[in-house]
């Protein structure tokens, strides 16, 4: 009866035989019709009685199961995002679960496919609590073996439900649902490859929930596992056992869910496998060896079929290559395992040594990079994930996780493919040079690995000799008839510069420098300005110099030919060869400039190829006697478009912005003042004027440039001194406006500190305007980047109101803001909760001492002020997204001064947490320069706190400071305009903390130890330590 077509299903099958036809107007009506039977009661009903409906042509059927899993995600939860009225009634929902499910064993993939679609779409609303008899349903149809469509079905719902499983399924589903799925895994007579790949699927999302769950529930977790992992791991082993074969995309994913099951366990019950993984270990090497011939045959050599591209029915993909990848990730996990790893033991070397045969380059690689050298680099740079990358990150947990024994196997293994290598060669094989060039991917792959600090000399040495060997064979080969091999020897040579003969170093430099000239393939070419790049800084003066303008025509040839993947490498090889030829300086502006001018006009709406080009001028800029011609030939370019803002290209006014911010860096006062005539009242028209916040950004930035350049001498190069100081508030007061989008102020703060510190006179008798302003601006800021830089701009104003900080208090009490009693309310509570998150060492030096100058003025209305504490935590063990939403942050409150000693502490232990860091990384290993020098970071804070108030001495506090320098400097926040000019930037964080926390502590000693009870231990035991 279900089969028979009703007289509403035929109207239904009408419409969707409609919507298919090639009639326009037909197709369009029939559209329409449904659109509006969607909101007719009974519509989705009546697709899945369709849809179940076997008398229906396969393709309505299909259309049908479509449109209704749209109708269950606009129809059948109130409250979710896609939801539409009407809502679908619990009958129509009873209708529509029951034909689902009995159309699951449909024999039709696609059909099945589409099915099992719109049952997980209703299993996501409905399942468990209002749709309680699915899961024994599909358990009962997966345990029927006489329906193999039925399984097929089932498996693939379940597949799908298996991920939205949670902590209060899974003790009851696991032991129900696992055995099931072992019955189907370990009987290949009865269930094909693929149905056997669902169920282990099914296993690994199950195994990664209750993974997930280990870290509260580890207990009932490894109860519930105990039991089942050795029957698994025997089933894998039996997978595993024989080898791979060519041409078995089938067997391929079998045995890619079998790893991912294993790679599950691995990482997440070590503890309990341990003892089967040393029966498994066997079969999986045997996999793994067996699949190195396969994937030299077909991927490498391309012999056979590697099936690549190839997807199932579910959308994932069934290559060799995503095989492989997995298998590089499961042993990559088995590698990272301290218990597991050592099972591998002396077997390392011989893992390497096949591993860097999966390196070798493909048979399609070498095609695609042949035509296209702009793949050949994307791929080289990006590092594009493929077998080589996978393989390559392999070998670097084998050194991470296996030290010097790794480092052994590493050499050990690359010497013999280096051998195999020359063997190939000598016997005449045409394919000799892909295990060479894989042995240098591998090690330049390695490079920072085997050349790191910790690493004994005489291993270095070992890499530095035999990457000699290597590539002093290399050199003398034919560019044209192996390019691949000489792009991998340019790109990697530099790499192992520190321990290579400078002879050899030098050989390749002149090589490198004779390639960018000669007609040579593109990868020779991008291998060639790699090297470049990296030796070249490291060349000894002059050595380059009799080559230098040879260079410098061939590149910027080389450039006019570039393409866009290319145009990054050729022009940051421009940079250091401007660099590296400043003897040549007279030259270089009139060759170059012309040239990387037009590359930048044509690419200055690409950010990556514009900023190249302009680091590029800039070290034209730099180079002695280059300054003022490259200006002379900019300017003329730059006013006409400044002055007619409107006819320009996209990017063409912010790039041009940003050109004359970098020419006027660290510029002679005489290019500053030509810059002023021809540009800045333009510049100040943009920020009055326009909208557009990359153009308010530059000019920002511009005008910051200006009065660091220009100081108080920029008032006096207009016709009138007062209209230039009028138009730089004017444009303070527009960028401060808070009606302006926070986009384009970002950059307001590091303009107003300019002003403040180069024109502080004329800056004070606005102060009052200029400080409501600030708050006002941060009130309004939506960035939290613009935030703080604003807190940066009061506490330098703090700096600057020394001795009288409580006059800047004062000023702060005098000036309102919304929501709170006063400003200086207000700026407190976002300082206090901004400043952790504040970042470079000059932002860190000024903001923290200045919380330091206003807690030395115990001034009365500080302590009137609560501010945020510390975060309440949780009681739940695991808080959700939905736990999250109706259980918010809680936070206590304490005194402001309480805060800002808190702060203080922390500033002080993580300066001492850092030194600990440099100490712990150069403890992890074994060998290193000397075991007194190892003690000397710990001992300089143990000294520190013998006593509580024992004085770090100098040489300990300068230690402790230069670690902090070090560690902020690499956050990449620094503006330099702002630490070039400010003495503030000489202060000795450590050292300042260190006198002002004496000093506080014993001039009022009551109030330090009062507000010492608001701390927490950590923070009082970082103020004890001084």
């Amino acid at each position: 009866m279900e089969n028979i077509v009703d007289q509403d299903q035929q109207w239904l099958v009408s419409c969707l035989n409609a919507t298919l036809g090639i009639n326009q107007e037909v197709r369009s009506f029939a559209e329409a019709s449904l659109n509006q039977a969607s909101l007719q009661p009974g519509f989705g009903g009546a697709l899945s009685k369709v849809a179940a409906n076997k008398e229906v042509p396969l393709g309505l059927r299909q259309l049908a199961a479509v449109l209704l899993k749209q109708f269950v995600k606009k129809h059948w939860q109130e409250g979710d995002d896609s939801f539409e009225h009407p809502i679908a009634s619990s009958e129509e929902k009873e209708t529509i679960r029951r034909h689902l499910l009995m159309s699951l064993d449909d024999p039709h993939t696609k059909m099945c496919t589409a099915i099992s679609m719109a049952v997980g779409t209703i299993a996501s609303y409905d399942w468990p609590e209002d749709w309680p008899d699915l899961l024994p349903l599909l358990l009962k149809m997966i345990n029927d073996h006489t329906n193999m469509n039925a399984v097929n079905g089932a498996l693939r719902c379940l597949n799908l439900i298996s991920g939205d499983m949670d902590d209060t399924m899974m003790p009851t589903l696991i032991p129900m649902l696992f055995p099931c799925l072992h019955s189907i895994v370990s009987s290949p007579q009865i269930f094909d490859k693929p149905l056997r790949s669902k169920a282990l699927s099914i296993v690994h999302s199950c195994v990664s929930i209750l993974g997930a769950m280990s870290g509260v529930y580890k207990t009932e977790v490894n109860a519930i596992m105990e039991p089942m992992i050795k029957t698994w791991m025997d089933q894998f082993s039996i997978i595993l056992e024989p080898p791979v074969q060519p041409e078995d995309p089938d067997d391929w994913c079998l045995r890619m869910d079998v790893l991912k099951c294993l790679n599950q366990f691995v990482q997440r019950y070590s503890s309990l496998t341990e003892t089967e993984f040393i029966a498994i270990l066997g079969p999986l090497w045997k996999t793994f060896v067996s699949t190195l011939r396969v994937y030299e045959l077909s991927s490498i050599e391309g012999t056979v079929d590697a099936y690549q591209e190839r997807y199932d029915s579910d959308g994932v993909e069934e290559s060799l290559d995503s095989f492989v990848i997995q298998l590089f990730e499961c042993l990559l996990s088995i590698i990272g395992s301290r218990k597991l790893v050592k099972v591998i033991g002396k077997n390392v070397e011989e893992l390497v040594y096949y591993t860097v045969a999966f390196l070798q380059m493909t048979d399609q690689q070498i095609h695609t990079w042949s035509v296209d050298s702009n793949q050949y680099v994307a791929d080289e740079d990006e590092m594009n994930y493929s077998c080589r990358v996978s393989g390559a990150l392999l070998l670097e947990e084998v050194v991470s996780s296996c030290g010097r024994q790794g480092i052994d196997a590493i050499i050990g293994a690359a010497t013999k493919r280096f051998s195999e290598s020359q063997q190939q060669k000598a016997a005449g094989l045409s394919a000799w040079w892909r295990m060479r060039e894989a042995t240098v991917f591998a090690l330049a792959s390695l490079s920072e690995h085997l050349l790191a600090e910790e690493i004994p000399p005489h291993s270095k040495s070992s890499v530095g000799e035999l990457i000699a060997r290597i590539i002093t064979e290399d050199i003398g080969i034919r560019i044209h008839e192996f390019p691949f091999l000489y792009a991998r020897v340019f790109s990697s040579i530099a790499k192992f510069s520190s321990v290579i003969n400078h002879e050899v170093s030098e050989q390749f430099l002149y090589a490198a420098i004779e390639a960018i000239g000669m007609d040579v393939p593109p990868p020779v070419k991008v291998g060639a300005c790699r090297a470049l790049s990296q030796l070249l800084p490291e060349a000894k003066k002059g050595l380059a110099e009799p080559h230098i303008m040879k260079l410098f025509l061939s590149l910027r040839d080389l450039l006019n030919q570039a393409s866009n993947e290319t145009l990054h490498l050729v022009l940051e090889t421009l940079q250091v060869a401007v660099k590296a030829g400043h003897e040549s300086s007279t030259s270089i502006e009139l060759i170059l400039s012309p040239v990387i001018l037009n590359m930048w006009v044509m690419h200055v709406s690409d950010p990556f190829i514009s900023i190249d080009a302009v680091e590029v001028l800039e070290a034209i800029k730099n180079a002695p006697g280059c300054i003022r011609p490259l200006v002379s030939r900019v300017v003329p370019a730059i006013g006409p478009i400044l002055n007619n803002l409107q006819k320009q290209p996209d990017g063409l006014v912010a790039g041009s912005l940003d050109l004359v911010t970098m020419l006027l860096k660290n510029a002679p006062s005489d290019v500053v003042k030509a810059l002023f005539d021809i540009c800045f009242d333009s510049i100040i028209r943009i920020v009055l004027q326009r909208d557009d916040h990359s153009e308010l950004q530059n000019a920002t930035e511009c005008l910051a440039a200006f009065v660091c350049g220009g100081k108080q001498e920029v008032l006096s190069w207009g016709d009138d001194s007062g209209f230039t100081m009028r138009s730089l508030l004017d444009a303070a007061s527009r960028l401060l406006d808070p009606a302006m989008e926070s986009s384009g102020s970002l950059f307001v703060g590091s303009y107003i500190l300019q002003l403040i510190l180069h024109l502080p006179s004329e800056m004070a008798q606005h102060m009052q305007d200029l400080t409501a302003a600030l708050v006002r601006r941060m009130q309004s800021s939506q960035i939290a980047g613009l935030k703080s830089s604003l807190l940066l701009v009061f506490a330098r104003l703090v700096h600057m109101s020394v001795p009288t900080v409580e006059n800047f208090i004062n000023l702060l009490i005098t000036i309102p803001a919304e929501d709170y009693d006063n400003s200086l309310v207000y700026v407190m509570s976002e300082w206090t909760s901004q400043q952790g998150e504040i970042q470079g060492a000059y932002q860190i030096k000024v903001t923290t001492t200045a919380l330091a100058l206003l807690l030395a003025t115990r001034h009365t209305e500080l302590g009137k002020i609560n501010v945020r504490g510390h975060l309440i935590k949780s009681n739940e063990q695991i808080t959700t997204r939905s736990k999250a939403k109706l259980t918010p942050e809680r936070w206590t409150q304490m005194p402001l001064p309480a805060k800002i000693l808190a702060l203080l502490a922390d500033a002080m232990g993580e300066i001492q947490e850092q030194v600990l860091v440099v100490d712990d990384e150069d403890s992890d290993w074994e060998e290193v320069q000397g075991e007194g020098d190892l003690e000397t970071d710990r001992d300089l804070l143990s000294s520190t706190g013998s006593t509580c108030f024992n004085r770090p001495t100098y040489d300990q506090l300068n230690a402790m400071a230069k670690v902090f320098n070090n560690e902020n400097e690499e956050d990449g926040y620094e503006d330099d305009l702002l630490c070039g000019c400010d003495p503030l930037n000489e202060i000795n964080l450590a050292n300042y903390l260190v006198d002002f926390l004496m000093k506080f502590s014993q001039s009022d000693r009551p109030l330090f130890d009062h507000l010492c009870q608001f701390l927490t231990a950590a923070q009082r035991n970082a103020i004890s330590m001084v």
